[in-house]
């Protein structure tokens, strides 16, 4: 009698073992296993599309090829014109420079493009370091551009002589930080 009992008793008792593996079965280990979630991008392009004001913008790094290396790891410096800005070039002249005349368009863009990261305490310190001739930033395409106080305001002059006023500081991205400017600056 006990063996008829045992041989159950056995067999239950493997199939319950079993079942109690410290090995998880194949689908257990393949949900068990840690899967790398994809890391949220909020480069300087991905601040500029997310911001309706920089529409412009964003239309004039694409059609230059500029963003996927705005998108690289920088640190970049960017002087973003706001729409507002592209407003105020002559009619026609944003068409013209998406559509056909790219290679100038590059040339604009970079020239708003510092290697580095520069936040705004260090431009005021860099500015206030200078004295009255300003200080001088080099720009991604070699220009450069004049930063000065005028009014408690730091007012960028470019090569062709106009002026830019910085509207919004050190909006941050991954790969640097962005400062909003009231108008579009010219290389030489």
């Amino acid at each position: 009698m006990t063996k008829r009992f045992l041989l159950p008793l056995m067999t239950g008792t493997a199939l319950v073992l079993t079942a109690c593996s410290s090995e998880p079965a194949e689908a257990d280990q393949a949900a068990a296993t840690p899967t790398a979630e994809p890391v949220a991008s909020n480069t300087v392009v991905d601040v500029a599309v997310g911001n309706p004001d920089f529409s412009t913008l964003v239309a004039a790094v694409q059609a230059a090829g500029l963003a996927e290396t705005l998108s690289g790891p920088g640190p970049f410096t960017v002087f973003a014109p706001a729409n507002a800005a592209f407003a105020k070039l002559p009619e026609g002249t944003v068409e013209t420079l998406t559509t056909t005349d790219t290679d100038t368009l590059g040339g604009i863009l970079t020239y708003h493009v510092v290697a580095g990261q520069v936040n705004s305490s260090d431009l005021l310190a860099a500015i206030e370091g200078a004295g009255d001739a300003g200080y001088t930033i080099t720009t991604v395409n070699g220009g450069t551009l004049n930063a000065k106080l005028v009014d408690g305001k730091v007012q960028l002059t470019d090569a062709a002589g106009g002026t830019s006023t910085v509207t919004m500081t050190d909006v941050a991205a991954d790969n640097g930080v962005i400062h909003v400017i009231d108008t579009v600056l010219m290389p030489s």
